[in-house]
């Protein structure tokens, strides 16, 4: 690895750089400027938490598991180029299609069959990925709904920590394997097609030829293998068109998972080809959740949100190294692989700190909501006659009963008893 691990204490100083914008400044239109300063703010935060408190309160342990397959290996700047999107389509289900249709377009075939093998290759890992966030999910809705092994006090920070912090590993090693295969590729792209790809402008849909993906699909592809594919060939274009603070960029709801906010987010889009969800619905919604609780409740949450800046401090510096390790790639070079993994252990550690923290503040603020209260959160959700899968494989449903191990190992043991 040509970038050395850098020490904690300059790790945490580069988030100096989080006060500024990222690399393509202001959100074209004059709309609001999305970056790692505002994504990591207290009140961005806040307003994040307190949708996933509204999500996991009022929902069940089927809509927690739904996650969209871009957050995870995320380190491809696809979220930031549709974040700042200056058409505002990022979040249209027709933005993936069109940015996969022209990558897969530009790309030769013997291309677009390294992206086709690497679904190919990654389609079961990706399935063991999101079967590994079931057992802690199950946790903290077993700590929501009280039931708790007998005499425990509550969920162990270390359990919940050290078990994330295994789930990001595993993701760090696929995304080590994704930009190695991304690299080969574009180390290898043709004047023509360097060309073919300067005429889409990063973060601006208008740009891309209205190309349809299904032109370039492999026939009988399993699901997860199209996801997959399609998600690769979108990412190509970002990473290869972006930069490491793209790279870096996560929106504020990249970090506790676990609580049923994607699903209460993205559920009306499903299924549909043309829907805009909107940019501001975590934090109305979020507001809106807070605005109903006592002061009480409320502290439940805006007590944690000074440690959680420094937790952020330090994902931020670590996203940075991993992202920068991960483009040597582009350089024809290769990154340390164990240490891209050792920083992704500490990211995933890091990640089920607060979402521990933010999973027992929600069961505190469970304990003590009245009926009515119950009635206006029920009402903020907004998603009368939908009802959720057992449980999903990223955004389908899981075919089949799910199983999960023992989840007692995320709590603490009663007084003189072994965990």
């Amino acid at each position: 690895m040509k970038t050395p691990p850098l020490l904690l204490a300059n790790c945490l100083a580069l988030v100096l750089a989080a006060g500024l914008p990222l690399a393509a400044g202001a959100a074209p239109g004059g709309r609001q400027p999305y970056s790692i300063a505002q994504a990591t703010s207290p009140e961005a935060q806040l307003h994040t938490a307190a949708f996933s408190g509204l999500a996991f309160i009022t929902g069940d342990f089927g809509a927690a598991t739904f996650l969209p397959p871009g957050k995870v290996c995320d380190y491809f700047g696809f979220q930031y180029m549709r974040d700042i999107d200056a058409t505002g389509k990022g979040h249209n289900p027709m933005f993936l299609d069109r940015v996969a249709g022209n990558a897969l377009r530009i790309l030769t075939e013997t291309q677009r069959q390294e992206l086709a093998a690497l679904a190919k290759e990654q389609a079961e890992p990706l399935r063991q990925l999101a079967l590994m966030r079931l057992p802690v999910i199950q946790a903290f809705q077993r700590e929501l709904d009280g039931d708790r092994p007998a005499g425990s006090s509550g969920l162990s920070p270390e359990a919940v920590r050290d078990y994330i912090g295994g789930v990001f590993a595993f993701d760090a090693r696929l995304s080590y394997r994704r930009a190695e295969v991304f690299g080969h590729i574009a180390t290898a792209l043709s004047a023509s097609q360097k060309a073919e790809f300067g005429k889409m402008k990063f973060g601006d849909f208008t740009t891309w030829p209205n190309t349809d993906p299904r032109a370039f699909m492999r026939r009988g592809m399993p699901h997860l293998e199209n996801v997959a594919y399609m998600t690769y060939a979108s990412e190509f274009f970002s990473w290869y068109a972006g930069s490491t603070d793209a790279d870096v960029y996560f929106c504020p709801e990249r970090h506790g998972t676990y609580f049923g906010g994607f699903y209460m987010k993205d559920m009306p889009a499903m299924g549909k080809r043309d829907f805009d969800i909107s940019m501001t619905v975590t934090g109305d919604s979020g507001q809106a959740f807070l605005a109903v609780l006592t002061p009480g409740q409320r502290q439940h949450l805006t007590g944690l949100m000074a440690d959680q800046q420094t937790v952020l401090a330090e994902i931020v510096a670590i996203r940075r190294q991993i992202s920068t390790n991960l483009r040597e790639f582009l350089a024809g070079e290769t990154p340390d692989k164990e240490a891209v993994e050792a920083l992704g252990r500490r990211y995933g550690e890091l990640d089920g700190q607060m979402s521990e923290q933010y999973a027992s503040a929600f069961a505190a603020i469970n304990r003590t909501l009245t009926t009515e209260q119950r009635r206006r959160l029920v009402a903020l959700r907004n998603l009368d006659g939908y009802t959720s899968a057992k449980a999903y494989l990223y955004s389908q449903p899981l075919a089949g009963p799910v199983e999960l191990p023992d989840t007692d190992r995320f709590f603490l043991p009663a007084p003189g008893g072994k965990q």
